[in-house]
């Protein structure tokens, strides 16, 4: 995918997108792969990035602020990071995410995007480094969530970074903690192996 200077990137997920943005202020990335990415575009590129994660939401709360966190920025590539909290939600709180319904408002969500804006689009694909025996149970659930989130991203032909292979590779070598210490949320190291792995799929040759 070319990125030039008129490119506005947008980045919409959960709190692995959000990690600690500014909410009052538009220019602000956060902490995490968003804030890498940017950097790296920005020695070479200089595309204008946003960022849209909000903590804790699931794919339904995207659908719900989709006109307002994206389309109105009118956004020339459109990344999502979703599907976490979906199944998160599911073990701890009770509250179900079928994926059907999952995968049928992300179909929704990038259609529309498509439709509207013609932006180009990607997808990074949920992931999980299980630190406590109960995450493991996790993949029951997650697992099929995943290949939703594939199925989606080829239909619309999605440039797809796969989250869920990167990081739990480089989890054989530095153990899950390092990367992600509760197993979900990524630290400095895991984040830009979500960048770095974003850039070689969407971006090659802009890695730092």
């Amino acid at each position: 995918m070319n990125i030039t200077a008129a490119d506005r990137l947008l980045f919409v997920g959960d709190s692995i997108t959000d990690a600690g943005r500014d909410r009052a202020d538009i220019a602000s990335l956060g902490d995490g792969y968003v804030r890498e990415i940017a950097r790296s575009l920005r020695t070479a590129a200089g595309p204008t990035v946003i960022n849209r994660g909000v903590n804790g939401n699931r794919v339904y709360d995207l659908e719900a602020r989709w006109s307002a966190d994206v389309v109105e920025h009118r956004p020339t590539v459109v990344t999502v990071k979703i599907g976490i909290n979906d199944t998160w939600r599911r073990y701890d709180r009770g509250l179900l995410s079928p994926v059907d319904e999952f995968e049928a408002c992300l179909d929704r969500l990038l259609a529309r995007t498509r439709d509207e804006l013609g932006a180009r689009l990607v997808v990074i694909t949920p992931f999980l480094l299980p630190v406590t025996p109960e995450q493991e149970t996790w993949y029951e659930d997650l697992a099929p969530r995943t290949e939703a989130v594939l199925r989606v991203a080829r239909a619309h032909d999605a440039r797809t970074v796969r989250a869920d292979l990167a990081l739990p590779r480089a989890a054989e070598e530095t153990g899950p903690a390092a990367l992600a210490p509760d197993g979900v949320h990524p630290g400095p190291r895991g984040s830009r192996l979500i960048a770095d792995a974003w850039l070689t799929a969407v971006a090659p040759g802009t890695r730092n």
